[in-house]
């Protein structure tokens, strides 16, 4: 019952530390727009659920992300 609530506030947090000012206030402003405003099921299904690939090789773990959308640029 608590993740729903975390994940709320990972969200909002996220949307306000886009810069608003200085160099990167272009680049950000509709992502910032976008996170500030979208529904929990929105938020789930773009920034949740990424499809990644989990490798084991050389014993390391190695993940890469199949395909993206326009939001973790902003959390990377």
């Amino acid at each position: 019952m608590l993740m729903a609530p975390l994940a709320w506030t990972l969200k909002a947090w996220s949307g306000l530390w886009l810069l608003e000012t200085g160099r990167g206030k272009d680049r950000y402003r509709v992502p910032k727009r976008k996170l500030l405003h979208m529904e929990f099921r929105t938020l789930v299904n773009t920034i949740m659920r990424v499809p990644c690939q989990i490798v084991k090789t050389g014993g390391r773990i190695v993940s890469s992300v199949l395909a993206g959308n326009e939001f973790p640029p902003v959390f990377w």
